[in-house]
């Protein structure tokens, strides 16, 4: 059965989008079929279809690093035609063809079965982001945060990642302070719950000392470089960070004093590679503490049509919340 797809193509003129219309014989290797309803855009989404980061290396090709539908056939026993399932990471939609289709066709094993109260729509509110803002929190959870122990920074608190963070952390009874360099946004990060803004210019600056006032009982941070290395200097002793983005470089000039004297800890967080029990535990999580009401006010629902313009957009940093594909709208 033939499926409509957004295809990038890169030639000696740069790159160009095509809307097309595909034999099923074009779809990826898998044991999985799924009709696709749900995508998002990612910054990774935004590299792809703008073919920087070197992230694709076969052309043409699908993006959308995550998606969101209903099992059409499948060979392994785990799943069944008509299953709610989600896909994130495992570098589909970069070194394989992902989401912006209406049917593609992946291995079972990157696939997981949607909890009950989480409908497609809500899986591709939260998508890579919210995920990976969920594995943060678990992250810096098990290394002993707590509600009461402190206010809990987040960093570029108006993108994906953080605005989902900002929202899961005050739900679960969290003092959340939300790092932006746009004033205009402090509204909206205070209707998700934010009860500090602070203001990127008076985090940002590097200073010589390597620790300062005992401030934050956690953080989760999509920025790095000079901000991160600042933060770890202002962290609770035994505290956390969760590092989770590079929006602002990926050098990290700090030394070891804060991890000496103070006991921080910085903990990676992949999403990409994440084991699948460790996603199903997150994903069942999302399902009972984070509400769609929640997500509601930062998701933008858009056609498929919309993705090369938003994607653009993401890449200059403007962007705010959480953008939704709705693969079901004519393209």
């Amino acid at each position: 059965m033939p499926f409509k797809a957004l295809l990038v193509y890169k030639n000696d003129d740069g790159i160009s989008h095509r809307f097309e219309t595909l034999e099923d014989s074009r779809l990826p290797e898998g044991n999985v079929t799924v009709a696709i309803e749900y995508s998002t855009v990612n910054y990774k989404d935004g590299l792809c279809l703008s073919g920087q980061g070197g992230l694709v290396r076969t052309y043409p090709h699908i993006p959308g690093i995550d998606f969101a539908g209903r099992v059409e056939s499948s060979s392994d026993p785990r799943y069944l035609p008509g299953d709610a399932v989600v896909l994130t990471g495992w570098r589909v939609g970069e070194t394989r063809w992902g989401g912006y289709a209406t049917r593609t066709r992946v291995d079972a094993g990157q696939l997981v079965k949607l909890p009950e109260g989480i409908s497609t729509r809500h899986a591709m509110a939260v998508g890579t982001a919210g995920l990976t803002a969920m594995l943060a929190l678990m992250a810096l959870e098990d290394h002993g945060l707590q509600p009461g122990k402190g206010p809990v920074l987040v960093t570029g608190a108006s993108g994906g990642v953080g605005s989902v963070a900002v929202a899961l952390l005050a739900r679960l009874g969290y003092e959340v302070a939300a790092v932006t360099g746009r004033p205009e946004h402090s509204d909206y990060l205070h209707s998700l719950g934010a009860k500090t803004i602070v203001s990127r210019a008076d985090i940002a600056e590097t200073v010589k000392r390597p620790l300062e006032s005992e401030t934050w009982a956690g953080c989760i941070d999509a920025v790095g470089g000079s901000m991160l290395a600042r933060i770890l200097g202002q962290m609770q002793y035994g505290a956390s960070v969760a590092a989770l983005g590079l929006a602002g470089g990926a050098s990290l000039p700090t030394s070891v004093v804060p991890f000496l004297l103070r006991g921080i800890n910085l903990l990676g967080i992949d999403s990409v590679m994440q084991p699948h029990d460790k996603r199903v535990r997150a994903w069942e999580r999302i399902g009972r503490e984070l509400p769609l009401s929640l997500l509601e006010p930062t998701i933008n629902d858009v056609g498929l049509d919309a993705a090369p313009a938003i994607g653009q957009a993401i890449l200059a940093g403007q962007v705010k919340g959480r953008t939704v594909i709705n693969l079901q709208l004519p393209f």
